[in-house]
């Protein structure tokens, strides 16, 4: 399998641990509502750069969302194994959960779906939940283990 993790520094607990601040999020996400389900037409396709600009943004994005059990961003934890922005604007993202018990396996991955299809730029959003491989505490960044008191290992 091909997994992609991007790196922001030395941290991916957020954008105040490393890397630049991303856009205000309140600022520039739409409040939800019919308008705000709209997809967004580039007028052209995107650079390479304006591709990575957005993935950057969606990395951020993820930063907001938690799993309630956990005081650690979806990001962190390693559960996002991969995150694909095509020249239209499409996103495809890959993501798992801590276990296919988890209470949050239904609310989750829609409200990962609803934050980033309101990043401006962003056409469309397909997440899907794979559980091979498994998630393990492994895919944690160091932060996270560190935040969590696991950094024995």
């Amino acid at each position: 399998m091909n997994f992609k993790r991007t790196e922001l520094g030395m941290s991916r607990l957020g954008p105040s641990a490393a890397g630049p601040e991303p856009a205000d999020t309140a600022a520039s996400v739409p409040e939800a509502g019919p308008a705000a389900e709209a997809p967004q037409t580039p007028a052209v396709e995107l650079t390479p750069d304006q591709i990575e600009a957005l993935e950057q943004e969606i990395i951020a994005v993820l930063y907001t969302c938690f799993d309630p059990e956990i005081p650690v961003n979806i990001y962190e934890l390693g559960l996002i194994y991969d995150i694909d922005v095509q020249p239209t604007g499409a996103v495809g993202l890959r993501m798992t959960l801590t276990s296919p018990a988890c209470p949050v396996a239904g609310s989750l991955p829609p409200e990962v779906e609803a934050k980033i299809k309101r990043v401006p730029g962003v056409t469309s959003v397909k997440v899907d939940v794979v559980w091979d491989p498994p998630w393990d505490k492994d895919r944690m960044s160091e932060a996270a283990r560190l935040q969590l008191g696991l950094d024995d290992w």
